[in-house]
C-alpha cells in the first residue's frame, strides 16, 4: 500500500504525470519481461559502452543498443534520448499501449516517432535493482529546465547512499525525497518509511518509483518538518536543497530561498527534535567560510543542546568556480549574457558576506538526551574509497565507548587493528638514517592519518589485545625511565583520539 497525504489538486509548473498503480503494474511487466534492471543494461551494451556512456559518450551504447531487441528500445529512449518508432515501442512496452505511456506522461509524440517525457532508469545496490523515476535533464530537453524539475540520481544522491547508516531500524524519515532513491534505499534497513517533499511534482514522481517498484512508503507534502510535526523517528535522511548564495528559488531540487547555509543550518538546528532517543540521522550539507571565521566553529554553532554530531567536510569551493558549476548544472552557459548576470548578482553577494570559499560534506547527529555531547568537526578531503556510512555508525559506537569509559581505561587491553599500519619518513643524518616522522595510517575507512612520537609507537606496539594499559604503560615508563604519573596523564588524550578515530580497539578489561 501506497500513502500519498497532502498533494494539491491544482496544476503545477508541468503536467504531472499520471503513475497509477495499474498503469505502473503494465510498465513493470514490460521492464521484467525485457531485462530493463541494472544488470540487464550492462550486459546488452558491455563493460566498455556502458563506461562510455557514462562519460557522457553515447555512441557505443547506441550501437551495442541495436542487438539487444526490446530492451534496446528503452536503452535508447530513457538512457540516450532518442526517438523511436511506434512498432518499435508498442513491442517494446506491451502491454502498456504507447497511447496510453504518452497519456500517462512517460512518452511524447515527434512527428511519427515516439520520445521519453520522464527518466526512468534502473538504479541498483549489491541486493537487487530499482528504478527510479525524474525529469528529463537539460541535455535531453534541449533547454533549460523548469523551476519543479525532479533531479535524477546524481552524485550528491549517490555520495548520500553512501554516508547513510545501514543498521536495522523501525521508522525512517527521508526529508526531501525528490525522485524517491534515498528512500528506495532505505526499505532494506527500515520497517517503516515515511518521505517528504515541498513539491507536488517531486511527490507525484517519487510515488511513480515507489509503485513501479512495489514498496510501501508514506509521502506527505509540505515545507521542511512540517508535515512530520509531532512525530519522531529511528533515522532521518536528508538530501536538502543546500546550495548557498543570495535567498532565491530558481530550481526547488537545489534552492530553498534562504540565503547563505541557512537551509543546512536549519535542517541540522531542527532535525534531532524529530528522533526518538538515541536515533540518528544523516544528511548532505554546505556552510560558508568567512574571513575571520573558522568553519568548525560556525556549524558547530547550529546545532542543539545533548546532540553527538560528526561534520565531515569533503570539498571547499572557490566562490567563482562554485558559481559557474551550478549555472552549467541548470543549463546556462556562463559565457552568455543571462550567464554573466546571474554570476555577477551571487558573486557580489559572497563578496558582501565575506565569503571566501563554500565548504561541503556530511553531516551525522544523534539525539543524546541527558548526556554530554561529543561534536567534532574534521576535514576529511582526502580521496577513500570506503563508503562513509558503516564508518558513521561505528563513530557513534566508539563516541558511546568513551562517554561511558571516561577517563576509566587503564584496564582495559587495547588492539591496533590489522589496517592500522605504521609509515616512517627517515632523513639522512650525521649517523646515517633518522626517522623524523612517524605517522599511524589507518588503511580502511576515511583513511585517517595520525603522526605519532617514538614513545607513542613504542605503547602502540604493545597494544595487541594481552596487556591492559595499565601494565603497558608501567613497562613503558620503567624501559623508558620516565615518571608514570606523567606518561599516563601525556597518554590519555592520544588513547582517546585514537579510539575515536578506530585505530586502537578496546578490548575486554582485564
Amino acid at each position: 500500500m501506497l500513502i500519498v497525504a497532502g498533494l494539491p489538486t491544482v496544476s503545477t509548473n508541468t503536467p504531472l504525470p499520471d503513475l497509477s498503480d495499474d498503469l505502473c503494474a503494465r510498465l513493470r511487466e514490460a521492464f521484467r519481461r525485457t531485462g530493463y534492471d541494472a544488470d540487464g543494461v550492462v550486459d546488452a551494451l558491455g563493460g566498455a559502452a556502458h563506461t562510455a556512456l557514462g562519460r557522457g559518450e553515447p555512441e557505443p551504447a547506441r550501437r551495442a543498443s541495436l542487438d539487444a531487441g526490446d530492451l534496446g528500445v528503452f536503452i535508447r529512449l530513457f538512457l540516450l534520448g532518442l526517438a523511436e518508432p511506434e512498432k518499435a515501442v508498442s513491442s517494446a512496452f506491451a502491454p502498456l499501449s504507447a497511447d496510453d505511456a504518452v497519456a500517462a506522461g512517460i512518452l511524447r509524440t515527434v512527428g511519427d516517432e515516439f520520445r521519453a517525457a520522464l527518466d526512468i532508469r534502473p538504479h541498483g545496490d549489491e541486493d537487487g535493482s530499482w528504478w527510479v523515476v525524474s525529469d528529463l535533464d537539460a541535455d535531453m530537453l534541449g533547454h533549460v529546465v523548469p523551476e519543479d524539475h525532479v533531479l535524477g540520481v546524481g552524485h550528491a544522491s549517490l555520495s548520500l547512499i553512501r554516508a547513510t547508516s545501514r543498521r536495522p531500524v523501525g521508522t525512517l524519515l527521508d526529508l526531501g525525497t525528490g525522485n524517491g532513491v534515498q528512500a528506495l534505499h532505505a526499505t532494506r534497513h527500515a520497517q517503516r518509511v515515511t518521505a517528504t517533499d515541498v513539491s507536488a511534482r517531486a511527490l507525484a514522481l517519487a510515488a511513480g518509483t515507489f509503485r513501479l517498484n512495489e514498496l510501501d512508503v508514506e509521502l506527505l507534502r509540505g515545507e521542511w518538518f512540517a508535515p512530520v510535526a509531532r512525530r519522531r523517528f529511528d533515522q532521518i535522511v536528508c538530501n536538502p536543497p543546500f546550495v548557498v548564495g543570495p535567498p532565491r528559488v530558481d530550481y526547488t531540487y537545489r534552492d530553498s530561498g534562504l540565503a547563505g547555509d541557512d537551509a543546512s543550518a536549519l535542517v541540522v538546528r531542527q532535525l534531532p527534535s524529530f528522533l526518538n532517543d538515541g536515533g540518528t540521522g544523516q544528511l548532505l550539507a554546505s556552510w560558508l567560510h568567512r574571513r575571520g571565521e573558522d568553519w568548525g566553529d560556525r556549524v558547530a554553532r547550529w546545532l542543539p543542546p545533548e546532540t553527538d554530531a560528526w561534520f565531515v567536510q569533503r570539498d571547499v569551493a572557490d566562490p567563482g568556480l562554485y558559481v559557474g558549476t551550478w549555472l552549467r548544472d541548470e543549463g546556462i552557459d556562463p559565457r552568455s549574457p543571462e550567464g554573466r548576470a546571474k554570476a555577477a548578482a551571487w558573486l557580489d553577494w559572497f563578496t558582501e558576506n565575506d565569503v571566501q570559499g563554500i565548504g561541503f560534506g556530511f553531516v551525522t547527529l544523534r539525539r543524546a538526551n541527558g548526556q554530554t555531547p561529543t561534536v567534532v568537526c574534521e576535514d576529511l578531503r582526502q580521496a577513500y574509497d570506503d563508503p562513509l556510512g558503516p564508518e558513521a555508525a561505528n563513530w557513534l559506537d566508539r563516541v558511546e565507548w568513551l562517554r561511558t569509559h571516561g577517563d576509566n581505561v587503564w584496564d582495559v587491553a587495547f588492539r591496533v587493528p590489522d589496517t592500522v599500519l605504521l609509515e616512517r619518513v627517515d632523513s639522512p643524518g650525521d649517523e646515517g638514517w633518522e626517522t623524523t616522522v612517524r605517522r599511524l595510517h589507518r588503511t580502511d575507512g576515511p583513511g585517517w592519518q595520525h603522526e605519532v612520537d617514538e614513545l607513542t609507537t613504542r605503547l602502540l606496539a604493545g597494544c595487541r589485545g594481552a596487556l591492559p594499559l595499565s601494565d603497558l604503560l608501567d613497562l613503558l615508563s620503567a624501559a623508558q625511565g620516565l615518571d608514570s604519573a606523567e606518561l599516563t596523564a601525556a597518554a590519555l588524550p592520544i588513547v582517546r583520539e585514537l579510539v575515536r578515530h578506530g585505530m586502537l580497539v578496546p578490548g575486554s578489561p582485564r
